[in-house]
């Protein structure tokens, strides 16, 4: 029911903490029947995440690499209930894919329901962010009703984690609530593997399947299901790569 055609969040060696290369990377989706990789390697805040030159120079790769068509892109930090990031605006604007995310050792510490909700609230709100990451974890747990709300009004695609599977298993109930919270609110979804290994590329995306079968979720909110769910999501993000993705995947 849900055929997935790309993959929206990625990682390659350059952070140590993966261990492929893109090219390694690409090869496989392509093995896999992919038509679209996004390459969301961790924004500087992370202690191994590549130097900012990396996210500056992406365009260098060219648009296709094993006939798999690339969105340059990054997992840009939250830095505070704010909603403050860690890459500038004016970098976020030229990318193609922006996932958002909350990760411990750049906002430490547990947020009440309160501070969590209001920093997504915010982020909801930044025009440069695409894609709202593995945002179901129990430390950072927010009022997903309203959010999601938000999320709606400004198009953002709330992601469902396959990696959190393997590393934030507390989140998975949350996650089951999220899903409903986006169906009963209109959100766009995506399903993706948070891949630090080719491995978890094949194999993360198979347990969110569920999820979304469980509600029926509607496959033209499903925004890495068709090139056409993809392209659009782009062009209402008004990403400017979205007429040159467009006509790659036509």
């Amino acid at each position: 029911m849900y055929p997935i055609i790309a993959d929206l969040h990625t990682h390659t060696l350059s952070a140590t903490h993966a261990f492929h290369t893109i090219d390694v990377m690409a090869d496989s989706a392509a093995r896999m029947g992919y038509r679209v990789l996004a390459v969301t390697d961790h924004a500087p805040a992370m202690p191994d995440a590549p130097h900012i030159w990396h996210f500056q120079n992406l365009t260098s790769l060219g648009r296709q690499l094993h006939g798999v068509t690339l969105l340059f892109g990054a997992e840009a930090n939250v830095m505070d209930t704010a909603g403050g990031l860690d890459l500038p605006q004016s970098l976020l604007r030229q990318m193609d894919w922006v996932v958002a995310s909350i990760h411990s050792p750049c906002l430490p510490g547990l947020l009440t329901r309160r501070e969590a909700t209001n920093l997504w609230l915010a982020v909801a709100e930044n025009p440069y962010v695409d894609c709202i990451g593995h945002s179901e974890q129990e430390n950072y747990r927010y009022d997903y009703e309203l959010v999601t709300r938000a999320f709606a009004r400004n198009h953002k695609v709330v992601e469902l984690n396959g990696n959190s599977f393997n590393v934030r298993r507390d989140g998975i109930p949350n996650m089951r609530k999220l899903v409903r919270a986006c169906y009963e609110n209109g959100c766009y979804v995506s399903l993706d593997s948070d891949a630090h290994t080719t491995r978890q590329l094949r194999e993360n995306i198979a347990p969110l399947l569920t999820l979304l079968e469980e509600v029926d979720y509607p496959a033209d909110h499903v925004v890495n299901s068709s090139a056409a769910a993809l392209v659009n999501i782009l062009r209402l993000h008004r990403r400017g790569s979205a007429e040159e993705i467009g006509g790659l995947l036509s």
